[in-house]
């Protein structure tokens, strides 16, 4: 067994204990009211909400549904990125149910698998993401919102937000048991599983790469252009929530459009940008042509959810001036359990940093030194696979998590 280096991260951003993901979300609404906190650039033209506004709309759309559906009931979000998936999101969550995040490109046997699978009751969604899709013979579904164009059997969902703001809700009784987000995983084998997350386990990962004194913590002034899909726990929790926890700017597009995202960081003067290595490689091209922006405020990009091979990381940097963060992370963890420096001291965009605070690392089982199998622990991680205790035993043992790794190197 090799253990990795220790990491000189150990404290968190804030205290964690007892808190819950829509706590962080209201707290921001009712602190930084007259600020805007989305960004809309789904609709036409872009609609703005100020945290006042957001916190209106998640407080009376999570009346909306508590009407409706008991606590702990399963609600399916397939929307593209809009300022409707942020609020259904939260709205569920502050509701005490749990939101199960579909991929918004699924056909109609992954939409139907996650239903059933996690046995949703209600579906929030819209008429062309149902073009094709027949939600016929679900037991479970009981009702369909469609969120801005009307849908055969669907009711509008702007009928939830008649409820008045200001209803008490009950919260959850324990955040570390309680689900707050069930996002479908397909692991390393067979069908994808339903990764339950609880409160406590998205609250501290927000706190624990919100590193105190870093130089890429994420404030009030940032403002983050965000082309990744929300409903990843990439998008979800490394963007979403944590920018609004912070009282940032979230700019959302629903999905990369090479010349609207370059357009968008001029109009827009974004501070940071999460992406995913195929963006990085057609935003190097663009700088190349001349279309990526010479003046901008981006201070940072974030990398992840896939590697990023070391000589397109350099490229980028050379090309645009912007300095890159790689992490690394999995659904299971909320997601992030190592993350780079953007430090001049510590500056290595090639590799995927150190452990975020609270988060141990060993390989076991290799031949050598840089091989074997990753190990992980903290409190980040999942309580366990939905309905799946057989797959939840195979990957945690003793609080512990495996995931395979080809180099120590990556790590240290």
């Amino acid at each position: 067994m090799i253990s990795v280096p220790p990491t000189p991260r150990t404290q968190l951003y804030r205290d964690p204990r007892g808190r819950y993901v829509h706590d962080l979300i209201l707290e921001s609404c009712q602190r930084f009211g007259d600020k805007t906190a989305i960004v809309d650039h789904s609709c036409d033209p872009p609609q703005r909400i100020k945290y006042a506004e957001y916190g209106d709309l998640v407080e009376r759309l999570a009346a909306g549904l508590n009407s409706r559906l008991r606590p702990g009931a399963v609600i399916g979000i397939f929307l593209c990125n809009s300022w409707e998936f942020c609020a259904a999101y939260h709205a569920a969550s502050l509701a005490d149910c749990i939101p199960t995040l579909l991929n918004p490109s699924y056909r109609e046997r992954e939409v139907r698998y996650q239903l059933e699978n996690s046995g949703a009751a209600a579906l929030i969604t819209d008429a062309p993401q149902m073009q094709g899709i027949s939600l016929s013979g679900l037991p479970s579904l009981q009702q369909v919102f469609a969120a801005r164009t009307p849908a055969a059997g669907a009711s509008q969902l702007k009928e939830l937000f008649g409820a008045a703001r200001g209803k008490r809700f009950m919260k959850a009784a324990d955040p570390e048991q309680t689900v707050a987000a069930l996002p479908y995983s397909s692991g390393t084998t067979g069908l994808p599983k339903g990764v339950m997350l609880s409160h406590s386990n998205l609250v501290t990962n927000i706190f624990q790469f919100l590193a105190p004194g870093e130089e890429a913590t994420y404030t009030g002034d940032d403002v983050a252009l965000c082309c990744l899909p929300l409903y990843h726990i990439y998008g979800l929790n490394v963007v979403l929530n944590s920018i609004l926890a912070v009282g940032g700017t979230l700019v959302l597009m629903p999905r990369f459009d090479e010349t609207k995202f370059c357009r968008l960081i001029g109009e827009e003067a974004p501070t940071f940008l999460p992406l995913v290595p195929p963006v990085i490689n057609c935003l190097s091209h663009a700088a190349e042509q001349n279309a990526f922006p010479r003046e901008h405020g981006v201070r940072y990009v974030k990398s992840g959810a896939a590697p990023l091979a070391p000589k397109l990381a350099r490229r980028f940097t050379d090309l645009t001036g912007i300095r890159l963060r790689q992490g690394y992370g999995m659904t299971e963890a909320s997601p992030v359990t190592h993350i780079g420096f953007i430090e001049a001291d510590r500056y290595c965009p090639d590799s995927m940093g150190q452990a975020v605070a609270r988060t141990e690392c060993r390989l076991e089982g290799g031949h050598d030194s840089c091989h074997g199998e990753l190990v992980m622990r903290g409190p980040q991680f999942m309580l366990g696979y939905w309905n799946s205790p057989e797959a939840t035993a195979s990957v945690l043992r003793d609080g512990w998590l495996t995931r395979m790794a080809s180099t120590v190197s990556s790590i240290a």
